[in-house]
Protein backbone atom coordinates (compact mmCIF):
# COMPACT_ATOMS: atom_id res chain seq x y z
CA UNK A 1 0.00 0.00 0.00
CA UNK A 2 2.83 2.42 0.70
CA UNK A 3 3.14 5.18 3.23
CA UNK A 4 0.16 7.26 2.09
CA UNK A 5 -2.64 4.76 2.75
CA UNK A 6 -3.91 5.26 -0.81
CA UNK A 7 -6.52 2.51 -0.82
CA UNK A 8 -8.06 3.80 2.39
CA UNK A 9 -8.61 7.18 0.77
CA UNK A 10 -10.53 5.57 -2.07
CA UNK A 11 -12.68 3.24 -0.02
CA UNK A 12 -13.68 5.04 3.15
CA UNK A 13 -16.40 7.18 1.60
CA UNK A 14 -18.36 4.14 0.44
CA UNK A 15 -19.15 2.21 3.62
CA UNK A 16 -21.77 1.80 6.36
CA UNK A 17 -24.49 3.84 4.58
CA UNK A 18 -27.30 2.56 6.81
CA UNK A 19 -25.67 3.52 10.12
CA UNK A 20 -25.64 -0.03 11.52
CA UNK A 21 -22.78 -1.34 13.63
CA UNK A 22 -21.88 -4.31 15.84
CA UNK A 23 -23.14 -4.36 19.45
CA UNK A 24 -21.16 -2.63 22.17
CA UNK A 25 -18.06 -4.47 23.27
CA UNK A 26 -14.41 -5.30 22.66
CA UNK A 27 -13.51 -7.23 19.51
CA UNK A 28 -10.30 -8.70 18.14
CA UNK A 29 -9.23 -7.29 14.80
CA UNK A 30 -8.60 -10.86 13.54
CA UNK A 31 -6.17 -9.57 10.93
CA UNK A 32 -2.72 -10.18 12.37
CA UNK A 33 -2.27 -13.53 14.05
CA UNK A 34 -0.29 -13.46 17.29
CA UNK A 35 0.06 -9.66 17.18
CA UNK A 36 -3.31 -8.33 16.14
CA UNK A 37 -5.28 -5.56 17.82
CA UNK A 38 -8.70 -4.51 19.07
CA UNK A 39 -11.80 -2.58 18.16
CA UNK A 40 -13.68 -1.14 21.13
CA UNK A 41 -17.25 0.09 20.68
CA UNK A 42 -18.59 1.65 23.90
CA UNK A 43 -22.27 1.35 24.79
CA UNK A 44 -22.42 5.16 24.83
CA UNK A 45 -22.15 5.28 21.02
CA UNK A 46 -25.72 5.94 19.95
CA UNK A 47 -25.66 8.82 17.50
CA UNK A 48 -24.07 8.04 14.16
CA UNK A 49 -21.77 8.66 12.45
CA UNK A 50 -19.42 8.20 15.42
CA UNK A 51 -15.97 9.65 16.09
CA UNK A 52 -12.97 7.30 15.86
CA UNK A 53 -9.57 7.31 17.56
CA UNK A 54 -6.83 5.03 16.23
CA UNK A 55 -4.38 4.27 19.06
CA UNK A 56 -0.71 3.35 18.58
CA UNK A 57 1.11 1.72 21.52
CA UNK A 58 4.65 2.34 22.73
CA UNK A 59 7.66 0.05 22.22
CA UNK A 60 6.97 -3.42 23.56
CA UNK A 61 3.34 -2.52 24.21
CA UNK A 62 0.05 -3.85 22.96
CA UNK A 63 -3.61 -3.13 22.45
CA UNK A 64 -4.80 -3.92 25.97
CA UNK A 65 -2.54 -1.30 27.54
CA UNK A 66 -3.73 1.38 25.15
CA UNK A 67 -7.36 0.43 25.72
CA UNK A 68 -6.85 0.93 29.45
CA UNK A 69 -5.39 4.37 28.78
CA UNK A 70 -8.45 5.75 26.98
CA UNK A 71 -11.32 3.38 27.80
CA UNK A 72 -13.01 5.59 30.40
CA UNK A 73 -12.81 8.64 28.11
CA UNK A 74 -14.16 6.55 25.24
CA UNK A 75 -17.07 5.39 27.42
CA UNK A 76 -17.86 8.93 28.51
CA UNK A 77 -17.65 10.55 25.10
CA UNK A 78 -18.97 7.74 22.89
CA UNK A 79 -15.80 7.30 20.81
CA UNK A 80 -14.97 4.11 18.90
CA UNK A 81 -11.36 2.96 19.41
CA UNK A 82 -9.24 1.09 16.86
CA UNK A 83 -6.02 -0.26 18.41
CA UNK A 84 -3.71 -2.09 15.98
CA UNK A 85 -0.52 -3.76 17.16
CA UNK A 86 2.84 -3.40 15.44
CA UNK A 87 4.20 -6.38 13.50
CA UNK A 88 7.43 -6.30 15.53
CA UNK A 89 8.37 -5.02 18.98
CA UNK A 90 7.62 -1.47 17.83
CA UNK A 91 6.57 0.40 14.69
CA UNK A 92 8.30 -0.11 11.36
CA UNK A 93 9.60 3.45 10.91
CA UNK A 94 11.48 3.16 14.23
CA UNK A 95 12.98 -0.12 12.99
CA UNK A 96 14.11 1.21 9.62
CA UNK A 97 11.32 2.36 7.32
CA UNK A 98 7.63 2.30 6.46
CA UNK A 99 6.42 -1.14 5.41
CA UNK A 100 4.43 -3.87 7.17
CA UNK A 101 2.92 -1.64 9.86
CA UNK A 102 1.60 0.99 7.47
CA UNK A 103 0.04 -1.81 5.44
CA UNK A 104 -1.50 -3.37 8.55
CA UNK A 105 -2.86 0.02 9.61
CA UNK A 106 -4.52 0.32 6.21
CA UNK A 107 -6.14 -3.11 6.59
CA UNK A 108 -7.38 -2.21 10.08
CA UNK A 109 -8.83 1.09 8.87
CA UNK A 110 -10.64 -0.59 6.01
CA UNK A 111 -12.13 -3.09 8.44
CA UNK A 112 -13.41 -0.50 10.91
CA UNK A 113 -14.75 1.77 8.17
CA UNK A 114 -16.59 -1.16 6.60
CA UNK A 115 -18.22 -2.28 9.87
CA UNK A 116 -18.89 0.99 11.71
CA UNK A 117 -20.48 4.28 10.61
CA UNK A 118 -17.55 6.61 11.27
CA UNK A 119 -17.66 10.41 11.14
CA UNK A 120 -15.06 11.14 8.48
CA UNK A 121 -14.59 14.65 9.89
CA UNK A 122 -13.68 13.31 13.32
CA UNK A 123 -10.92 10.67 12.98
CA UNK A 124 -7.82 10.95 15.19
CA UNK A 125 -4.52 9.12 15.03
CA UNK A 126 -3.13 8.95 18.56
CA UNK A 127 -0.21 7.30 20.28
CA UNK A 128 2.09 7.11 23.27
CA UNK A 129 5.91 7.19 23.16
CA UNK A 130 7.05 5.35 19.98
CA UNK A 131 3.36 5.24 19.05
CA UNK A 132 3.16 9.02 19.41
CA UNK A 133 6.12 9.44 17.05
CA UNK A 134 4.38 7.11 14.60
CA UNK A 135 1.07 8.95 14.97
CA UNK A 136 2.70 12.30 14.25
CA UNK A 137 4.54 10.95 11.22
CA UNK A 138 1.66 9.05 9.62
CA UNK A 139 -0.93 11.65 10.64
CA UNK A 140 0.93 14.50 8.93
CA UNK A 141 1.36 12.39 5.78
CA UNK A 142 -2.35 11.51 5.76
CA UNK A 143 -4.09 14.65 6.92
CA UNK A 144 -6.94 14.01 4.52
CA UNK A 145 -7.78 10.85 6.49
CA UNK A 146 -6.99 12.03 10.02
CA UNK A 147 -8.59 15.25 11.25
CA UNK A 148 -6.52 15.20 14.46
CA UNK A 149 -3.27 13.81 15.84
CA UNK A 150 -2.90 13.20 19.59
CA UNK A 151 0.75 12.64 20.51
CA UNK A 152 1.46 11.71 24.13
CA UNK A 153 5.24 11.94 24.78
CA UNK A 154 6.54 11.73 21.19
CA UNK A 155 10.21 11.32 20.40
CA UNK A 156 10.41 12.49 16.79
CA UNK A 157 8.52 12.93 13.54
CA UNK A 158 9.54 11.22 10.29
CA UNK A 159 6.92 12.35 7.78
CA UNK A 160 8.04 11.83 4.17
CA UNK A 161 5.49 14.34 2.90
CA UNK A 162 2.56 16.39 4.18
CA UNK A 163 -1.08 16.36 3.18
CA UNK A 164 -3.87 18.35 4.79
CA UNK A 165 -3.57 20.13 8.11
CA UNK A 166 -4.72 17.91 11.00
CA UNK A 167 -5.10 19.63 14.36
CA UNK A 168 -2.40 18.39 16.72
CA UNK A 169 -2.28 17.82 20.48
CA UNK A 170 1.10 17.14 22.11
CA UNK A 171 1.76 16.39 25.79
CA UNK A 172 5.05 15.67 27.52
CA UNK A 173 6.27 15.21 31.09
CA UNK A 174 8.94 17.68 32.15
CA UNK A 175 10.79 14.91 33.97
CA UNK A 176 10.49 12.27 31.24
CA UNK A 177 13.59 10.04 31.57
CA UNK A 178 12.84 7.93 28.47
CA UNK A 179 12.26 10.63 25.85
CA UNK A 180 13.65 13.85 27.37
CA UNK A 181 11.41 16.82 26.70
CA UNK A 182 14.14 19.20 25.49
CA UNK A 183 15.25 16.84 22.72
CA UNK A 184 11.71 15.82 21.79
CA UNK A 185 8.52 17.87 22.18
CA UNK A 186 10.24 21.20 22.85
CA UNK A 187 11.94 20.74 19.49
CA UNK A 188 8.98 19.24 17.62
CA UNK A 189 6.23 21.66 18.60
CA UNK A 190 7.92 24.83 17.25
CA UNK A 191 8.64 22.99 13.99
CA UNK A 192 5.00 21.98 13.65
CA UNK A 193 3.77 25.50 14.37
CA UNK A 194 6.24 26.99 11.93
CA UNK A 195 4.87 24.60 9.29
CA UNK A 196 1.38 26.00 9.86
CA UNK A 197 -0.20 23.36 12.10
CA UNK A 198 -2.53 24.26 14.93
CA UNK A 199 -0.92 22.70 18.00
CA UNK A 200 -2.17 22.55 21.58
CA UNK A 201 0.91 21.74 23.65
CA UNK A 202 0.82 20.69 27.28
CA UNK A 203 3.82 20.19 29.54
CA UNK A 204 3.18 18.63 32.95
CA UNK A 205 5.04 17.71 36.09
CA UNK A 206 5.77 14.03 35.63
CA UNK A 207 7.63 11.42 33.66
CA UNK A 208 6.98 9.10 30.75
CA UNK A 209 3.26 8.65 31.26
CA UNK A 210 -0.26 9.74 30.32
CA UNK A 211 -2.33 10.82 33.30
CA UNK A 212 -6.16 10.71 33.22
CA UNK A 213 -6.21 14.53 33.12
CA UNK A 214 -3.89 14.62 30.09
CA UNK A 215 -5.91 11.92 28.32
CA UNK A 216 -9.10 13.85 29.04
CA UNK A 217 -7.64 17.08 27.68
CA UNK A 218 -6.55 15.33 24.49
CA UNK A 219 -10.05 13.91 24.01
CA UNK A 220 -11.64 17.31 24.61
CA UNK A 221 -9.32 18.84 22.03
CA UNK A 222 -10.34 16.12 19.57
CA UNK A 223 -14.07 16.70 20.12
CA UNK A 224 -14.02 20.51 20.16
CA UNK A 225 -13.99 22.50 16.93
Amino acid sequence: MGKYLDKVKIETGLVAPDGTMPPAGQYLLTLGGKRDGLIYRPASVRAVPAPLIVLMHGAGGGAQGMLAMLKSQSDTAGIILLIPESRGVTWDIILGGYGPDIDFLGEALRKVFSEYPIDRNRVALAGFSDGASYALSVGVMNGDIFSHVLAFAPGFMAAKAAEGKPRIYVSHGIGDPVLPIDACSRRLVPQLRQAGYEVLYREFQGGHTVSPDIAREGIEFFLTD
